[in-house]
């Protein structure tokens, strides 16, 4: 049986929320974004990439994402310094989400400074 405490690799956390990113929005689309099944996938996304950023802080970092917003929202872009499956990104975390679920050194420790 494998430890499931084990540290999975880089592309495995990558495929798991990009996949759970998926689920999240077609339960919103089939039974609404306010139930608890869309719920769910949602703060799972956000805990896998919490994970990704704090087991992988060398290779992946925030960046707010200028392009995109969600309802006028500000999201971070978890951007990986290499490109995982043709992937360059690791789906977006909103801003209110990464300050609740990360400390602020952490945030700052992660965002690229270019």
């Amino acid at each position: 049986m494998e430890y499931i405490f084990k540290k999975p690799s880089l592309a495995t956390l990558v495929n798991e929320i990009i996949a759970l990113n998926h689920s999240w929005k077609a339960a919103g689309e089939l039974f609404g974004s306010e139930r608890p099944l869309s719920q769910s996938a949602r703060d799972l996304k956000a805990c896998l990439q919490v994970r990704l950023l704090r087991s992988y802080p060398n290779q992946v970092y925030l960046m707010i994402d200028k392009e995109t917003s969600e309802q006028g929202e500000d999201l971070y872009s978890l951007r990986l310094r290499t490109p995982i499956n043709n992937r360059h990104d690791a789906e977006h975390l909103p801003v209110r989400v990464a300050k609740r679920l990360l400390t602020e050194e952490e945030i700052i420790m992660l965002q690229d400074v270019e």
